[in-house]
């Protein structure tokens, strides 16, 4: 019982946090829309060291693609993409840190810019691709690995 409310608690704080960081992203127009830099996707690495960084990064994607106005479409593929990702992450970053981010960069990269170009109309799709891949390789490069190192050390 106390693992459970442990894990709750934790996937609650990450929740929280993606929004929080989404809600930054968003105020300097980089959360959503051809070119995106989620803060928040960085928050990924917390899978490799506890199950709640899956069910936290999913649900604060769920929650913050709702609150930052996506359409239906986005809000159902564009949580999808994470929860892949997380779920790769959690078992490709126990083994190499320096590939943990690697799973959900290729599951957005994969799925998002079909939203874009499909719910959206972002043209040409090559472009989606692009910018996906880029946004979410600093998003979980640059600020995902100082994260991993930082809570492997704490």
């Amino acid at each position: 019982m106390k693992n459970n409310s442990f894990l709750i608690a934790r996937a609650a704080i990450i929740a929280a946090l993606y929004v929080s960081l989404t809600y930054m992203s968003n105020a300097v127009g980089l959360a959503s829309g051809l070119i995106q830099i989620r803060f928040s996707e960085a928050l990924v690495v917390t899978c490799v060291f506890t199950p709640a960084g899956i069910y936290g990064v999913t649900i604060g994607c769920l929650l913050a693609n709702i609150l930052t106005g996506c359409l239906p479409l986005d809000i159902a593929f564009g949580t999808l993409a994470p929860l892949i990702g997380a779920i790769g992450t959690r078992f490709l970053g126990r083994r190499f840190k320096y590939l943990a981010p690697l799973p959900t960069i290729l599951a957005n990269t994969l799925i998002i810019p079909f939203l874009l170009y499909y719910a959206y109309g972002f043209k040409p799709l090559w472009l989606g691709f692009l910018t996906v891949f880029a946004g979410e390789a600093v998003s979980c490069y640059l600020l995902g690995i100082p994260l991993y190192s930082f809570m492997e050390r704490n």
